[in-house]
């Protein structure tokens, strides 16, 4: 029997909101169909996670990437309004919140093993930014044997050149893609 979760990456402060030190240009436009999406997971008591990328202070836990990045201007730091879920999409009692330092949602965190025990067997996945944290957690869900459908206009990049290359990349692989109306009228 299927099962879903919903998964909110990185809609958080310091990469959505207008000077924000990482904003992504689309966060702000993905808001209003994250809601859609999120309101039918509240409304059926289904399972959400809030995925949000979370750095130490001294930056120690960032990959090498993005360290020169952190020294100039760092980004996540725990315990920050920056770290925090934007207002719109605050996480309500009983919703999950896993915290990582990578692009991925599996890499280094209890994500998988919480939705093993719930019995999860499909995901839902929305959020910032396509390229990058998006796509590593779809790669990296498919390679854990998870079903994933990604909500197409529920998912955000720099521009939509950006996006729409990494959707068909992930489409290429056999994710379901799909736009927020469409899941909503059969969803899984």
């Amino acid at each position: 029997m299927k099962r879903a979760a919903l998964l909110i990456i990185d809609m958080q402060n310091d990469f959505v909101l207008e000077g924000a030190p990482l904003r992504v240009a689309q966060g702000r436009a993905v808001i209003p169909k994250i809601l859609e999406i999120l309101g039918h997971f509240r409304a059926e008591n289904r399972p959400v996670f809030h995925v949000l990328r979370v750095h130490r202070r001294d930056g120690s836990d960032v990959e090498i990437i993005r360290q020169e990045l952190f020294e100039k201007q760092p980004f996540a730091i725990e315990g920050t309004r920056g770290a925090q879920v934007v207002d719109e999409l605050s996480p309500a009692p009983g919703e999950y919140v896993i915290p990582k330092t990578r692009m991925s949602a599996f890499i280094g965190t209890e994500l998988d093993l919480m939705l093993r025990n719930l019995g999860i067997t499909d995901l839902i996945v929305t959020g910032i930014q396509t390229p990058n944290c998006i796509r590593t957690s779809v790669f990296d869900a498919i390679a854990y044997n998870y079903h994933v459908t990604l909500i197409e206009d529920a998912v955000g990049a720099k521009n939509d050149t950006i996006h729409h290359a990494n959707v068909q990349d992930m489409a290429n692989i056999g994710v379901r893609i799909m736009k927020t109306r469409e899941f909503l009228s059969n969803p899984p």
